[in-house]
């Protein structure tokens, strides 16, 4: 995986501020490669639409990779007729290279991207772009399988586009609905922390990013779109479809061996400056309690299932003392990954060591009910048994969950989780924090196809 650049942690979601005089604030980038027929109507339509509908100031990037026709051309000759276009040029090839590159050098606070054969019907750019701008959502996404969603495909593309995002939910447990389509948008400052996490360069490189995303948390928004197939489309079907599958398995292994650095995406609890205000209950308390809870329940099943077995063998204590030990193993792991979210190999022996000393206070709990049962019967029922130590775990459980959360997995990641570094620079300017969103709208004439921005 690419190595971990990223600047560090997200701020909590704002609305973002007045932009500086001449600063569009939303860049949407065509990546071509061999468009020469299709680029001019692409762009010309694209801006007429931004220039009518869209209120505030924008841009349009067209992102040549390496064309060898006359491509590069003519978007020069747009950029010198339209002052809202600029055209940019990379000599290497790949769909997902051309927006990592442009996205991470605009100064657009919202970033935005679509296919140059304008599959999507452009009345659902601004619903894309409204969640980002007001703070709501951290990326945005068309998606063409939306219930309310029009679409005209052939039943090849539909099928494809179908088993390919049942593949994703299967394999990586995706929650959004359209990894594919060519109609996205990111937060600039999202951008900057999440791009660098991203490894793909070609088509992969969308549903690689809404991954990342998701499993890091941030704040997925989907629009319905109508959507007509072009039948004239260069996408190479099978070979994209294997790169995609090979993207899958590499995204899949590095999720699963959490070599990638989620928690540099991490955001506050509430976003919301009330939610940040609550003095009384720490942040995060109630997913964790729910996350402990559900670990808890799977690992005392998994003890009990141990304590059976290890009791046909041996006698009650070391049955039991073994059922902890391993049982406690466990429930380590599964509580530092899925309960307090910690991500990565560091501090793993540590956080093991800690899980034995809480186990110890558990084998003495559990340990002294069982004496104090054979102390009052010489021949318990196993069932009895079983009653007495559900009743000491739980009575453990919650001296545990004290002892994972302020000692184990300490609050503010310093159990383990990885070093961050300095703040990402943010578009919120401190003087003016509490501010809403500020950006004066540009509403042009029909009558004025020069105005500029």
């Amino acid at each position: 995986m690419r190595p971990d650049s990223s600047p560090g942690t997200l701020p909590a979601r704002e609305h973002l501020p007045a932009a500086a005089a001449g600063t569009p604030v939303l860049d949407v980038v065509v990546p071509v490669h061999n468009e020469e027929k299709d680029l001019r109507p692409c762009v010309l339509r694209l801006h007429e639409h931004l220039r009518r509908t869209f209120p505030y100031a924008f841009r349009i990037t067209v992102a040549d990779n390496a064309s060898t026709d006359t491509t590069p051309l003519v978007a020069r000759r747009l950029a010198a007729e339209l002052a809202e276009v600029r055209a940019f040029r990379l000599e290497q090839k790949g769909r997902g290279r051309a927006l990592r590159t442009v996205w991470s050098a605009s100064d657009a606070p919202v970033l935005a991207y679509m296919d140059v054969d304008l599959s999507t019907d452009l009345n659902a750019l601004l619903p894309l772009v409204a969640p980002l701008i007001s703070g709501h959502s951290d990326l945005a996404i068309g998606s063409r399988l939306s219930r309310s969603s029009r679409v005209v495909r052939g039943p090849k593309r539909e099928f494809i586009s179908r088993s390919y995002n049942l593949i994703l939910r299967g394999s990586l447990q995706a929650r959004f609905s359209d990894a594919q389509c060519g109609f996205k948008a990111i937060r600039r400052d999202v951008a900057q922390v999440l791009l660098p996490l991203v490894e793909d360069t070609g088509w992969f490189f969308d549903t690689e990013m809404l991954i990342v995303a998701e499993r890091a948390g941030l704040r997925i928004h989907e629009v319905p779109v109508d959507w007509v197939d072009d039948p004239d489309s260069t996408v190479h079907i099978v070979r994209t479809a294997t790169d995609d599958l090979k993207g899958v398995w590499r995204i899949g292994r590095a999720l699963a061996t959490g070599s990638l650095p989620l928690d540099r995406l991490a955001r506050p609890f509430g976003d919301d400056p009330r939610d940040r205000e609550i003095q009384d209950v720490p942040m995060g308390l109630a997913r964790q309690l729910v996350g402990f809870c559900v670990v808890g329940a799977l690992s005392t099943l998994f003890y009990l299932l141990l304590y059976s077995g290890f009791r046909q063998f041996t006698g009650s204590q070391v049955a039991n003392a073994l059922a902890l030990l391993v049982s406690a193993v466990a429930n380590t792991a599964a509580n530092r990954r899925l309960t307090f979210g910690v991500r990565g190999r560091g501090g793993v022996v540590r956080h093991q060591a800690q899980g034995l000393v809480v186990l110890a206070i558990g084998l003495t709990l559990t340990s002294g009910s069982l004496l104090a049962l054979d102390a009052a019967t010489a021949d318990p029922e196993h069932s009895t048994e079983l009653a007495v130590l559900i009743a000491a775990n739980l009575a453990a459980t919650v001296l545990r969950f004290l002892l994972f959360r302020v000692w184990v997995f300490p609050e503010g990641g310093a159990a383990g989780a990885p070093a961050v570094a300095a703040p990402i620079p943010t578009y919120t300017d401190h003087s003016r924090r509490d501010a809403t969103m500020r950006l004066q709208p540009v509403r042009p004439a029909d009558d004025e196809p020069g105005d500029s921005r």
